[in-house]
């Protein structure tokens, strides 16, 4: 099978980097805040046999390059998502988002539903969740000014990362973290002030009005959806799974992965990937 290899892309929002592999018709996967592609490692190791699979940086995280200043709002990332399509010559993908990546997806599926040709949404932002309540310490601590001493604390030792007071409550097994996961993760984060900024502005751009700005063409969607979701999220709670599926008139399934955290991509990629393959059988 071949492996996953990593790419960039020249768009107008920046030199966007991409993880590529498979063939067929595209997968594209939208990771959420402080990871990037590797989050769906599983994903393209798993369904490249039936899928061009294809999972982005986004704008300020991993290794994509923007110039200064650039609009790195989640209604930003997700232009640059057409941008990505256009750049490869793509008309069509199966969306798959989680976390703020499932945020961007619905932005993008809302103002381009003839791009879609399914979504896919796990544990993320939606309606006048965004940020969620448990998520919002964080961003106080990076507006005060906190933000680069948290990620080289998270680098300089690891179990601060799994810790309860940072990405622990992500997953179901923060010990299963590994170190080169988180390295991988937030390493691209601190590779200049710049780079750190970035992400600040990233994060202060968080704002619920993305999400309600485009509900209106969400009611209106028709691409198959599909909707999976962890029971324990202390971010995103079941009851989005539900609103998801009322709101968008394409839902086909919701499903609902007992005990299971936001990084479910990760941590329950089998179930996962399963549901993909049976979702993505009802579109060829």
């Amino acid at each position: 099978m071949q492996s996953p290899e990593k790419h960039h892309v020249d768009t107008p929002s920046g030199r966007i980097a991409y993880t590529e592999t498979g063939a067929g018709p595209v997968a594209l996967f939208v990771h959420g805040v402080l990871l990037n592609g590797h989050l769906w490692r599983h994903q393209l190791a798993q369904l490249s046999d039936i899928r061009r699979c294809i999972a982005v940086d986004l704008l300020a995280h991993g290794d994509t390059e923007i110039a200064p200043g650039r609009d790195v709002s989640v209604t930003a990332n997700a232009a640059m998502l057409g941008e990505v399509l256009d750049a490869l010559g793509i008309e069509q993908a199966d969306l798959v988002g989680n976390d703020s990546g499932g945020g961007i997806a619905q932005i993008f599926a809302a103002n381009n539903p003839e791009r879609v040709r399914s979504l896919t949404l796990t544990d993320c932002d939606a309606h006048d969740n965004w940020p969620p309540e448990a998520f919002k310490p964080f961003l106080a601590m990076a507006a005060a000014g906190g933000l680069r001493g948290a990620l080289d604390a998270m680098l300089a030792d690891k179990s601060v990362y799994r810790s309860p007071g940072a990405l622990g409550p992500a997953y179901e097994h923060p010990e299963r973290v590994t170190d080169e996961d988180i390295e991988t993760y937030l390493r691209p984060l601190v590779r200049s002030e710049a780079r750190t900024d970035d992400f600040r502005r990233f994060l202060a751009a968080f704002d619920a009005r993305h999400t309600l700005a485009v509900e209106d063409r969400l009611r209106r969607l028709t691409a198959p959806t599909l909707i999976v979701w962890g029971t324990d999220d202390v971010y995103f709670d079941v009851t989005w799974s539900h609103w998801l599926a009322e709101t968008i008139p394409g839902t086909r399934r919701r499903v609902e992965l007992k005990g299971a955290r936001l990084f479910l991509p990760e941590e329950r990629a089998v179930e996962f990937n399963q549901e993909l393959r049976a979702h993505w059988g009802l579109r060829r």
